[in-house]
């Protein structure tokens, strides 16, 4: 019995290679292995930030007299869900279809040819609370493969029909402005008005409803659902999710409030965030915006930036066996290391003699609220000498593995920041995590990998990792104007086309030369991470506006067209589907000619990308004859013109002449 995850790349399934469990990595020879011994296979899981996860380890997977069941009756197989979000994505939607609430760690029990039939997330290793222990749930399933054999081929039938339908949705009717605007209008009346986000607990950040949210505010004139979109990320900003003394964001928050976080910081969360938190500074001048979007970037430099300049997948959320420990202090520590200035930081950040959770204290801002200019000088100084001695404990885990789909939204989103923010550093940044990706993790053929470590590359990539870097390459021809960012986004397009996009019209999750699956995923909704359709309509239709060409334009509506169908069903889990058709439906062209014009590119990019799409062109030639802007330049001299469909304006040749007319046009969108 051999533990084979030794040569594993995935920080996550390292942590498990001295387990005394004989487990397999996914792949051909673990299922060649469970069909040879006739043994159903146990498929666990996981990612490295997970907290549960390490708890289910700790208690099953270390243990001796548990292993010795899990080996004698089964092959066991780990999964990076991070690595393999495809098989992460089947076997929880066959959890679901049992009836059962999803999470991690996910443990499914599957036959020999990958065919789910039972399954749970965590199990304690002894009964507890109504829940079965594990070995007892190990020795029950055994017992029933080998003994019962109808009762695993009815649940192995029942199941992957349901996956087939759930894996494959159908559309329905599409959308109208008007539809678009009652579902904006229905999304604001189920938005906390006390603590934003969405009511109820846990809370999740949900970027993509809250940008729904936004593009509904400003289509509408809707104060309520700006009002509720502001109030989200405040609270946010207040909240324990923000880590107040290093920056950046927890994945969720247990309670309503936002002040108890699940610990782990991962980077998607914190690329969409990222953008909204620049969003409502460029918006509102609040600091409080200014100083979450900063601390997220200040949080990626020091802490998620590679050797190679790329960006790291996730910190744990547990260091020395605790959950939280890391980040938690006591009134005590919090005097040790400011003395007299104790008492003001206390005040601010609530913590308290007996803590404000479970003895310790979260730093939070929820009961003092925004700080003033004034007292922000003083509590900064407090505040870094806090972030030191932090530093000098044993630190949560880093997964340092570099993901191409999380790397393509955290580009874009420095991008976008500092267009906003007028930092022109995080554009930098942005350059550099774009190069490795271009440099390390793509084949000569365009092709993306998904995750990268120390020289291993997983290939194929996914669909997501090519739309993410799709739209990363846009912004950054927006920013630029350099043409190999156009070519590039060209070919990921073009590889999403021809590898991923089935007659359905949808892009499945792997390409068409992937190792198969069970069923091949087609999903359309959003899950934390924004759904590869969403993306790739968002990235289609940007192409579109600035390119002017017709087969752009067709691929961009016709994505729409079937894709709105999905979204109409369920509008809450497919608003990344929306607000693309809200920017095809709202968004402004700015083309921005002509030498000496930076300062008209620096006041169209100025603009929030919400609204429009930039394309900086040297002379005419480099539009499509379908371009509405084309030959209305004027040769020579620096100029703009702004475009509402086929629709431009009058060229205008200062900033201030820019920002009037894209105001004026939006108005009358």
């Amino acid at each position: 019995m051999m533990n084979r995850l030794g040569a594993a790349s995935s920080p996550y399934l390292l942590q498990h290679r001295d387990n005394p469990v004989a487990w397999w990595e996914w792949g051909p020879d673990a299922f060649a292995e469970a069909k040879r011994l006739n043994r159903p296979v146990l498929l666990s899981i996981g990612y490295a930030a997970c907290h549960w996860c390490h708890v289910m380890a700790h208690e099953s997977f270390e243990d001796a007299g548990v292993a010795a069941v899990m080996n004698t009756h089964f092959i066991s197989i780990k999964v990076d869900r991070e690595e393999r979000p495809d098989v992460d994505q089947i076997y929880m939607t066959a959890l679901q279809v049992l009836g059962e609430q999803g999470g991690w760690p996910l443990t499914m029990f599957l036959t020999p040819q990958g065919e789910p039939f039972w399954g749970g997330t965590y199990f304690p290793k002894e009964p507890r609370f109504g829940r079965p222990g594990f070995v007892q749930v190990l020795e029950e399933i055994a017992r029933l493969y080998h003994a019962e054999p109808g009762r695993i081929d009815q649940n192995r039938i029942a199941i992957t029909n349901a996956l087939g339908k759930s894996l494959t949705p159908e559309a329905g009717a599409t959308l109208s402005l008007a539809e678009l605007d009652r579902i904006g209008d229905s999304v604001t009346g189920i938005m906390d008005p006390v603590h934003g986000g969405l009511k109820g607990a846990p809370k999740f950040p949900n970027p993509p409803i809250l940008e729904f949210l936004l593009r509904y505010a400003r289509r509408h004139g809707d104060a309520t659902a700006r009002e509720r979109f502001l109030l989200s990320l405040e609270q946010m900003a207040l909240g324990g999710i923000h880590d107040h003394l290093g920056g950046g964001f927890a994945r969720y928050a247990v309670d309503e409030r936002w002040l108890v976080p699940h610990f782990e910081k991962m980077l998607y969360d914190n690329a969409q965030l990222l953008e909204l938190y620049a969003l409502a500074a460029a918006e509102t001048g609040r600091p409080l915006f200014h100083k979450a979007a900063e601390g997220i970037v200040s949080w990626l430099e020091r802490e998620m930036v590679t050797a190679d300049g790329a960006f790291a997948a996730s910190l744990d959320a547990d260091s020395e066996g605790e959950e939280g420990r890391f980040y938690v202090w006591s009134l005590d520590e919090i005097r040790d290391v400011l003395g007299p200035d104790a008492d003001i930081f206390a005040k601010a950040y609530d913590i308290r003699a007996d803590g404000n959770w479970e003895g310790s204290n979260i730093p939070n801002l929820l009961l003092s609220g925004e700080v003033s200019p004034e007292d922000e000088v003083r509590l900064a100084d407090m505040r870094a000498r806090l972030l030191a001695r932090r530093d000098e404990r044993p630190r949560p885990g880093v997964d340092d593995k570099i993901l191409a789909d999380w790397n393509g939204l955290m580009i874009a989103a420095l991008v976008r920041a500092s267009l906003l923010l007028a930092k022109p550093e995080w554009l930098d940044l942005a350059r550099r995590a774009y190069r490795f990706i271009c440099e390390s993790m793509t084949r000569d053929d365009g092709r993306l990998g998904h995750s990268w470590r120390g020289g291993s590359l997983i290939f194929p990539g996914f669909a997501l990792d090519h739309a993410a870097m799709m739209r990363a390459a846009l912004t950054l021809f927006e920013a630029t104007g350099d043409q190999i960012y156009l070519a590039d986004a060209r070919r990921w397009g073009d590889i999403l086309v021809s590898r991923y996009r089935e007659p359905s019209g949808l892009l499945a999750m792997t390409a068409k030369d992937a190792d198969p699956l069970v069923v091949r995923p087609q999903p359309t909704h959003d899950d934390a991470i924004p759904n590869a359709n969403g993306v790739f309509a968002e990235a289609l239709v940007r192409l579109a506006q600035i390119t002017g060409a017709e087969e752009d334009e067709r691929l961009a509506i016709e994505a729409l067209t079937r894709l709105t169908g999905f979204a109409r069903s369920a509008p809450l889990a497919h608003t990344s589907i929306l607000n693309a058709l809200d920017l095809h439906l709202r968004g402004l062209i700015v083309v921005v000619t002509g030498p000496s014009s930076e300062a008209l590119q620096e006041a169209a990019l100025a603009l929030p990308y919400l609204d429009r799409s930039v394309c900086v062109s040297r002379d005419e030639d480099t539009l499509a004859a379908s371009h509405p802007a084309k030959g209305q330049i004027a040769d020579g001299e620096p100029q703009a013109l702004i475009c509402a469909g086929m629709r431009c304006s009058l060229p205008v040749r200062t900033a201030e002449e820019l920002r009037a007319q894209a105001v004026q046009m939006l108005t009358t969108r």
